[in-house]
């Protein structure tokens, strides 16, 4: 195929590099011909290092190199061209201008596809003569490392269109995902769950950034934690992603920005490119503080608390742990005068079961019950718990029953169902909208985000991991002790979880009942 792309900043010389490797041939123009000449010589250095590190044969970089042509004029006649792929700044009129001046200087028989991250593919279609010739075919940088493509067709776009991209990413070695053009596509939609749910538990001085973090790492098996990914990105792009798509789905409380983030991005702590942002980077930059050492006492005796009825099987697990432990556990009806209260909480505070069970405050402390993807646990204290407590409370959670390192133990503010619980809550709620809005099919949904987020399991598959059921108790818990409209639960989860079906299963559409094929159906 030869493909034709217009724009040579980073995206452009990045898809460029991706199809020109595996055997288009790529025409690479820009309005600034020293833009071409930079990308050429960006992509030359990218292959040759690519055969230092023997992941390429000299004569593959030399004939992919053949293969890119740099263009003095991006509106040159092509009357070969199959594919026009924009890759210019995120400007309306510039992507229109874009396309309306390759509208003239190409076949009527060209797709167009754009590469834009936040505008309306089908707005940048209508300037067209003719809308339906375009898509949007959404690539993440760096290009040949990011193995994953949106291809999002417009509202005119024409059937044959969105099938043709599919085959040519994945025929190139990358995954396809089918999005909707709507606000933030898919994987930017869907990466929105954990952000804002770290920007409110932060805003609710539930943890400090790092301690957020540490848990999101090590108990919920991120790589990175939700503030320095910000950090990574840069807080100027998230917010100004999280602003985009909140507003673009009419205010939807699910994705509802923070306050935090203007008056930060107004300060110029916008992350790694300013050499601050939640942490402080560069030659001199303090690391974020250490947690503090565990001093309790590790021998206290501790008494293990459901919160309610159908935690029951939390508290078991938690008994069994610390006696593994060789802690002191208590196995009477009530805690002794001395006894730790532990309470695994789900989706509830501590501060509801000390209330609901008359457990003594000053040492009534909540577990988070999430199995940890690290060797942390995390302890969450109310504004009554005695300090010296819940520093012994810390020790007995720190002990290991293997023999081996003993546990990290985060300290954070009593808060409904914990910092991991509502992180992975709001990961898989957003999502799960996604899904019953018909954004992309579940699979997609889990494909992009694992591919493009990096999360260890896609956010639909990590439900399942949970159960439907158990997912849906702790929406509707986070819903109901914090009246907070964010937490409420999708129809995707509750249908699933009243009907025993797993949250990855698309389900049946009224489509398939209307096609006229004849099925057996066991019932």
């Amino acid at each position: 195929m030869r493909i034709r792309i217009v724009g040579a900043g980073a995206m452009g010389r990045g898809i460029a590099q991706w199809a020109a490797v595996a055997g288009h041939t790529v025409e690479l123009g820009d309005v600034r011909t020293e833009a071409v000449a930079e990308a050429a010589g960006f992509v030359r250095s990218m292959l040759e290092r690519a055969v230092q590190k023997g992941r390429m044969s000299a004569a593959d970089a030399a004939a992919a190199l053949d293969r890119l042509i740099p263009l003095d004029d991006p509106w040159a006649d092509g009357p070969d061209v199959e594919l026009a792929v924009e890759a210019v700044r995120e400007d309306l009129a510039t992507k229109t201008d874009v396309f309306g001046r390759l509208e003239q200087a190409l076949p009527a028989s060209a797709v167009f596809a754009t590469n834009t991250s936040s505008l309306s593919v089908t707005r940048i279609a209508a300037g067209l003569k003719d809308p339906t010739r375009l898509a949007g075919l959404h690539f993440f940088n760096p290009v040949p490392l990011m193995r994953i493509v949106e291809v999002v067709p417009g509202a005119a776009t024409r059937p044959q269109i969105p099938p043709l991209l599919t085959a040519l990413v994945e025929s190139c070695g990358h995954r396809a995902v089918t999005v909707a053009d709507t606000p933030g596509f898919l994987v930017n939609h869907a990466g929105r769950g954990l952000v804002t749910e770290a920007l409110a538990l932060l805003e609710e001085s539930v943890g400090d950034p790092a301690d957020i973090d540490r848990i999101a790492r090590d108990v919920l098996g991120l790589r990175m934690g939700p503030f320095e990914l910000m950090d990574l990105t840069g807080l100027d792009v998230t917010a100004a992603v999280i602003d985009s798509i909140w507003e673009g789905f009419r205010h939807e409380d699910r994705l509802r920005p923070s306050y935090l983030t203007p008056n930060r991005v107004a300060a110029g702590l916008h992350g790694r490119k300013t050499g601050r942002g939640w942490f402080a980077y560069g030659p001199g930059a303090a690391a974020p503080a250490p947690q503090a050492p565990v001093t309790g006492d590790a021998d206290r005796p501790v008494h293990v608390v459901a919160a309610s009825p159908a935690g029951e099987d939390d508290a078991a697990a938690l008994r069994e742990g610390l006696t593994a432990a060789g802690a002191t556990v208590g196995t009477g009806p009530r805690p002794s005068g001395e006894a730790l209260v532990l309470v695994p909480v789900w989706g509830t505070t501590v501060a509801s079961a000390v209330a609901a069970h008359g457990l003594p405050a000053g040492r009534t402390f909540g577990v988070d019950p999430l199995p940890a993807a690290g060797r942390r646990r995390v302890l969450a204290v109310t504004p009554a718990a005695a300090p010296a407590a819940a520093r012994d409370a810390r020790a007995v959670l720190a002990r290991a029953s293997d023999g081996g390192e003993p546990f990290a133990v985060s300290v954070v503010r009593d808060t409904a169902g914990s910092v991991a619980q509502r992180l992975l809550a709001s990961i898989v709620s957003v999502s799960a909208s996604i899904a019953e809005r018909a954004l992309a099919a579940p699979a997609d949904i889990d494909l992009a985000v694992t591919t493009g987020l990096g999360y260890p399991v896609g956010p639909l598959a990590w439900g399942d991991r949970i159960g439907a059921a158990r997912m849906l108790e702790l929406h509707r818990a986070l819903h109901a002790t914090t009246g907070d409209p964010r937490h409420r639960p999708t129809r995707w989860v509750t249908e699933r979880a009243a009907l025993g079906l797993a949250l990855t299963d698309p389900g049946t559409s009224p489509a398939d009942c209307v096609d006229g094929r004849e099925e057996t159906v066991n019932s």
